[in-house]
């Protein structure tokens, strides 16, 4: 992955919306974040390794859903645990309890109030998992009745569209695994995540926003950690842009999708620096020979627009994608006529049952 300079240009939507100003908030949230949660996690990290879980269930809605998708690849390819989602209706609509001893329950939630959320994480509890809640509502239900919270500290978010706070979760995942496996690496690399993430946010993608601009419908492209970015990516452009897009592994566009991506179709792909990039990029390639419009962050390919990224540790280099992704999906959502803090038909808490 080519190295950026904190230099190079950016979109720059300076007070343009609040969902704008929040993502500009997020370098010094995570810098917050890891200095005030170090000891916490540390701790946390040592019970774990102390009394290892069996497995990890994780539980949660929306973008703090794909942040759960980042703590699956990492937990998964550092720990060997199975890590998956639960499904919340199973507690709140079908009232059944999981077998869950032994089992960590990573709740993560912006403001820890969501009903069905809630059900599950006691659920989990009920059935014998120890909780942990990565919330960004330190006085909310969730982490009421947490057995360890590690706060997101992203501060007030008013913006429907959630990006600090993501982005903080994110963080927050990687620390955890990084205490969790004594991985010294990563735990160096972390500390120039902000400083980072900053050069992330300065980039120039004005490239997607003309390749965007008239899309009615498009593919996010990703694969291990860079999924999580992939999945939140199309969240956006479907709740601030009123456009429809699909996030799919790269492994799994072949399997179908791969039919409709022709003739101009837009793909943004997402590559990060570790052993899934040689296949976007082959799947980049291909896509281009076929007729898609592709972007591609993070990789090289021929045929495909080439969008800046920054070079980090590969399992931090989604964050740097996604940072970079929300300064240009806010400027698109405006370009299209759309108020990206006010999604219609959306609230900040979303209460399902």
């Amino acid at each position: 992955m080519p190295h950026v300079s904190p230099e190079a240009p950016r979109n720059d939507a300076r007070a343009a919306s609040l969902m704008a100003q929040e993502a500009a908030e997020a370098p010094r949230v995570v810098a917050d974040l890891l200095a005030r949660n170090a000891e916490a996690v540390r701790e946390l990290a040592a019970e774990l390794r102390e009394r290892p879980p069996r497995a990890v269930l994780t539980c949660a809605r929306g973008s703090s859903d794909h942040a759960a998708t980042f703590a699956k690849y990492l937990i998964e390819t550092r720990l060997g645990l199975i890590t998956a989602s639960a499904a919340p209706s199973v507690s709140s609509v079908y009232g059944s309890s999981p077998d869950a001893g032994d089992v960590l329950c990573l709740a993560i939630s912006q403001s820890g109030a969501s009903p069905d959320l809630i059900a599950t994480a006691e659920a989990a509890k009920a059935g014998g998992a120890r909780l942990v809640a990565l919330v960004n509502a330190p006085d909310s239900p969730l982490a009421a009745i947490a057995d360890a919270e590690l706060p997101l500290w992203a501060g007030p978010e008013v913006s429907v569209a959630a990006t600090k706070s993501y982005l903080a979760a994110l963080a927050a995942v990687a620390q955890l695994v990084a205490a969790w496996t004594e991985d010294a690496a990563l735990e160096a690399a972390l500390t120039d995540l902000p400083d980072q993430m900053e050069a992330a946010r300065r980039l120039d993608w004005s490239a997607a926003l003309d390749a965007f601009q008239d899309a009615q419908s498009l593919y996010v492209v990703g694969r291990g950690p860079g999924f999580a970015a992939a999945q939140e990516a199309a969240l956006k452009f479907k709740e601030t842009c009123g456009l429809h897009a699909e996030a799919f592994s790269a492994a799994e566009v072949r399997h179908g999708p791969m039919a409709l991506a022709r003739d101009g179709f837009p793909v943004l792909a997402f590559a990060q620096d570790d052993p899934s990039r040689e296949g976007v990029e082959a799947l980049a390639e291909e896509l281009a020979a076929a007729g898609a419009a592709v972007l591609l962050a993070g990789g090289q390919a021929p045929g495909a627009t080439v969008l800046p990224a920054v070079a980090a540790d590969p399992l931090l280099e989604p964050i740097l994608l996604a940072q970079s992704f929300y300064g240009m999906v806010e400027q698109l959502a405006r370009a299209r006529g759309f108020d990206p803090d006010r999604p219609p038909g959306l609230a900040k808490v979303t209460r399902t049952v």
